[in-house]
């Protein structure tokens, strides 16, 4: 808008100059040189005070062509205020101060002080109502862009909130399972190094495992992260068809129900569940005290059930608003199903999610 500016004064200077060149014969008088120099001098002003500058503009303009004698380009500048105010949101304002100056010149043919035709008269009402137009639609373009603009960047913050959400539960399920893992097998083999040594032995056993698939996990997470390519993972996704390796991966004695078939589950009910399975387990080996648990998963036509339960004495102690509670009921709402974590009666925890089937791929 500056640049445009500079370009209409610079052209009404330089018509005015050009003006006192090639009419020697009539002499000008003071408003020659004081109405063009407040009205440009005015429209540097027009992005921080638009109807101001349009007003002074449009009473300059007006004055000139009566009682000036030159007759110079003036008409520029009121037709680029008109614009100015209208594309930054003065519409009425515009609207308003283009019909009082048509009125204004209308009194003015009544006076005899007006020096344009009624041809010329009706041409400078369309170009108004042009500039007026062209001002609003260009204030429109740009209220449309800023609120497309807006969206998008919404949208982009939306996903990277998203994905950081995806990297936060990915980690928490390789890293705070695992180690949770090699926690609890560490005290184990700790407790019995004396009385049992081949518990021991079975317990170093799977802390060896484990932490050999905690490294790899986390270097697959870390160098997707860092968008290097890599060689596809060794191991198979976490899935319910491997239900003994989740449940003898988790150190404790596991009474398993399973009702219904779970070897053809769509991948990402597949993935959750078993993720949820995992934390679970990670829950009851973490807080609740004891050292067995009992699950139950039942897969209906439209619905897949899993329950893992407890009746350790150090559940209480929890009220299910941790991070990985709030994680697997965040991999239950994504599927459009739901999840239950509480306190079971007269003790222990209990945690129950139901995930949809159809509708998923």
């Amino acid at each position: 808008m500056r640049i445009a500016t500079i370009v209409v004064v610079a052209g009404v200077v330089l018509g005015t100059v050009i003006t006192f060149l090639v009419r020697p014969d009539r002499a000008p008088n003071a408003l020659d040189f004081v109405l063009p120099l407040i009205a440009c001098t005015a429209m540097f002003f027009q992005k921080r005070y638009p109807v101001a500058v349009l007003i002074v503009v449009t009473l300059c303009t007006l004055a000139y062509y009566p009682y000036a004698r030159m007759d110079g380009p003036m008409m520029a500048l009121p037709v680029m205020a008109l614009y100015s105010a209208a594309a930054q949101g003065y519409l009425l304002a515009a609207i308003t101060t283009g019909a009082t100056a048509l009125l204004l010149m209308g009194l003015g043919e009544l006076g005899g002080t007006r020096h344009v035709s009624n041809t010329g008269f009706i041409m400078i009402a369309e170009g108004m109502v042009a500039t007026i137009a062209a001002g609003g639609v260009t204030r429109s373009w740009r209220a449309y862009r800023q609120e497309v603009d807006r969206r998008i960047l919404q949208e982009a913050q939306r996903s990277e909130a998203e994905e950081r959400l995806r990297i936060a539960r990915e980690l928490h399920d390789v890293i705070g399972h695992n180690i949770s893992m090699i926690n609890v097998q560490a005290g184990s083999a700790l407790h019995g190094f004396k009385k049992r040594p081949e518990e021991a032995e079975e317990a170093l056993r799977t802390i060896k495992d484990t932490s050999k698939e905690t490294l790899r996990q986390l270097r697959s997470t870390l160098g997707m992260l860092r968008q290097v390519d890599e060689d596809a993972p060794t191991a198979p996704a976490a899935s319910l068809a491997r239900l003994d390796e989740l449940t003898r991966d988790s150190g404790l004695r596991v009474v398993t129900r399973v009702t219904g078939s779970l070897h053809d589950l769509p991948a990402e009910v597949d993935l959750a569940a078993a993720r949820i399975v995992k934390e679970a387990l990670t829950n009851v080996a973490r807080h609740s005290g004891g050292d067995s648990a009992t699950m139950t998963v039942t897969r209906d036509p439209d619905l897949l059930t899993v329950r893992v339960e407890d009746d350790g004495p150090g559940a209480s102690f929890t009220d299910g608003t941790g991070f990985g509670l709030q994680g697997m009921r965040e991999r239950a709402a994504a599927l459009g199903g739901s999840l239950v974590a509480g306190p079971r009666t007269p003790s222990g925890f209990h945690v129950i999610a139901e995930l949809p089937l159809k509708g998923t791929a």
